[in-house]
């Protein structure tokens, strides 16, 4: 992800915490290859946690990194779709919320 299209917040984080970012950076690289799925399923997983978890942030960034990573826009929209039973409407439609507005930037 371009640095400008990273939260301010994320960003400056990094710029005061070199060190620690550094280390955030390879524990996920760690995490990312400690198994078997690829780059664009990881994104999805990690698209469905976010919006398991109410994080609007979490979601469009791995909405869009999906993308990235080769999602179609079907795909990433049907993971927002996937929670309405297991989390109910209301989740569902915050995350499809999250995801279209990412689709849009995208197209």
């Amino acid at each position: 992800m371009s640095m400008a299209r990273l939260p301010k917040r994320y960003v400056k984080f990094f710029e005061d915490f070199p060190e620690v970012g550094k280390a955030y950076e390879a524990y996920g690289s760690a995490v990312a290859e400690a198994g078997p799925l690829d780059e664009k399923t990881r994104c999805l997983v990690k698209l469905a946690m976010s919006i398991a978890a109410r994080s609007e942030g979490g979601a469009k960034s791995h909405a869009h990194k999906a993308v990235q990573a080769g999602a179609s826009a079907q795909e990433v929209r049907h993971v927002a779709l996937l929670a309405a039973p297991t989390l109910g409407f209301p989740h569902m439609m915050a995350g499809l919320s999250w995801v279209d507005a990412v689709l849009e930037d995208e197209a």
